[in-house]
């Protein structure tokens, strides 16, 4: 097992979440804040757009059984990469889209799935690639936020499910098996 992490802004930290939890061979999927110039942001802080941090996933995968490259492909099938700086009603630079690699080799991995996303969809792609600044964990209440508040959360019942209910039908064959279940 070849342990690897990616880290990547798609929106709202808690859809992102929600899709790489179902995914085959990913072990952990942390929310949190990347990319800014505060020191231990707070969500309250993050969200009021000042601090330059993106709400971001920490995803820990095995790459014998994803690739980094897959991993990417999910990301741009799962959120908007042509609207900037927001996803849906969520509107700032803390819901941009951004890839922050890790080291060169995912550098040009991102690069070429941007290409790949381009022409897709006819470009316009907004996508950033930016440096993998200090990582900071979001509030425990942000984590595995789908799981536990999906059922009762109004934001949840109309932006995560249908997103997540579009992504298990297009990727059965990417799905861990307690995933295959309707949402």
């Amino acid at each position: 097992m070849a342990k690897e992490v990616a880290i990547l802004a798609g929106g709202c930290f808690w859809c992102t979440e929600a899709i790489y939890l179902d995914v085959v061979g990913v072990e952990t999927v942390e929310s949190g804040y990347i990319g800014g110039q505060t020191a231990n942001p707070t969500y309250k802080q993050v969200c009021g757009g000042d601090t330059g941090h993106a709400e971001a996933v920490r995803v820990t995968f095995d790459n014998d059984q994803i690739s980094y490259a897959e991993l990417l492909d999910i990301f741009f099938a799962t959120h908007d990469p042509t609207q900037l700086n927001r996803q849906g009603g969520d509107v700032g630079t803390q819901y941009r889209t951004a890839i922050f690699p890790l080291d060169e080799e995912q550098r040009g991995a991102a690069e070429a799935a941007i290409e790949r996303a381009n022409d897709e969809r006819g470009g316009g792609v907004v996508t950033t690639i930016e440096p993998a600044s200090t990582w900071y964990s979001a509030e425990d209440y942000h984590q595995d936020y789908f799981a536990r508040e999906g059922n009762s959360n109004p934001y949840c019942q109309a932006v995560i499910a249908p997103k997540l209910q579009k992504f298990r039908k297009s990727y059965q064959a990417r799905l861990k098996d307690a995933a295959r279940q309707p949402v």
